[in-house]
């Protein structure tokens, strides 16, 4: 069964989000004998894109017929391309005819435009998260997913998560087996470990001028307990109304933001130096490995090792 993938660009699109799902199916089809997938790469205006860092692809014209699968990437220049009707006609024309609808990065962005993810969960990068859940509120963003499958729908974090995508579609089509040996051979991750949080700035919560002080203090402090009455002391109020005010304008518990200003301490320990384990959880607070272990897990859906191992100096 020959399953026909439209990946739809347009001028600024990020190359991996394009160049990465493709391969990937490519190399499945190659895996599979042949006859499972044809990729083709098209725009709105066919002929020479430019897409961002400045390489050119040559794209066809979008086709009329049907397709299986419809896959929008992201890019810088996604923003500007939500603005053309042309081609959220074109994005609404094929998904109503597709099997699936995709995209990549903050091509999620183009799929909400269309209103084609409207009550739906999506994912999209994590740095484009705030932007997406401040336009698009009735779509129920899921920020730390590799990639998030609502039906027909399946939207994915940033940049390499095309190609976790890719395979995720791949696995569906032709079972895990292949799906395996197309993972071995990009040398990349069957199943990518953790959530795409392991990849963002640790510190993602959102405060107002009224506790950056406080937590200021509280980063400069690490070694110390920093108990909820310690950082009320430090804010002038009582612990009480510290909390209350605290996850109000937060969104998040004293102990959490500290758990957090401990975390993003480590991370950069462990980015930047040869420290141990155990130094580095002494170092910020946490007091024993296995604490630091656990927050780790809860944060990032990694351990220490882990990320060391991915980061690490």
């Amino acid at each position: 069964m020959l399953r026909d993938i439209l990946i739809l660009i347009f001028p600024g699109a990020q190359p991996i989000d394009i160049a990465g799902p493709l391969q990937a199916f490519t190399s499945a089809d190659e895996e599979a004998g042949g006859g499972q997938y044809r990729v083709r790469v098209a725009a709105e205006a066919p002929g020479a894109v430019m897409l961002e860092g400045g390489l050119a692809v040559i794209a066809a014209p979008i086709p009329r017929r049907a397709v299986d699968t419809l896959l929008v990437p992201g890019g810088p220049g996604v923003h500007a391309a939500r603005t053309s009707p042309a081609l959220l006609a074109a994005i609404r024309r094929h998904a109503a005819k597709a099997r699936r609808i995709c995209s990549v990065c903050t091509g999620a962005f183009l799929l909400a435009e269309t209103g084609l993810l409207e009550g739906r969960a999506a994912t999209t990068h994590w740095r484009a998260c705030g932007r997406f859940a401040e336009e698009f509120p009735t779509i129920r963003l899921e920020a730390d997913r590799i990639w998030v499958r609502d039906g027909a729908t399946w939207t994915s974090a940033g940049v390499t998560a095309g190609i976790d995508l890719a395979l995720a579609l791949i696995e569906a089509d032709l079972g895990a087996p292949l799906a395996a040996r197309v993972a071995r051979r990009l040398v990349v991750y069957m199943r990518r470990p953790g959530g795409q949080s392991q990849f963002s700035a640790p510190l993602a919560m959102q405060h107002s001028d009224s506790f950056a002080p406080v937590l200021a203090w509280a980063e400069e402090n690490l070694h110390l307990a920093l108990t909820a009455e310690q950082l009320a002391e430090r804010a002038g109020m009582a612990p009480r109304s510290f909390h209350r005010h605290f996850l109000s304008t937060t969104g998040t518990t004293p102990a959490k933001a500290v758990e957090r200003l401990r975390l993003d301490r480590a991370c950069a320990l462990m980015e930047t130096t040869r420290l141990s384990n155990v130094a580095v959880a002494r170092n910020v607070g946490f007091g024993s490995e296995d604490r630091m272990r656990h927050a780790f897990t809860r944060a990032f859906g990694v351990g220490p090792l882990d990320w060391r191992a991915r980061f690490g100096a």
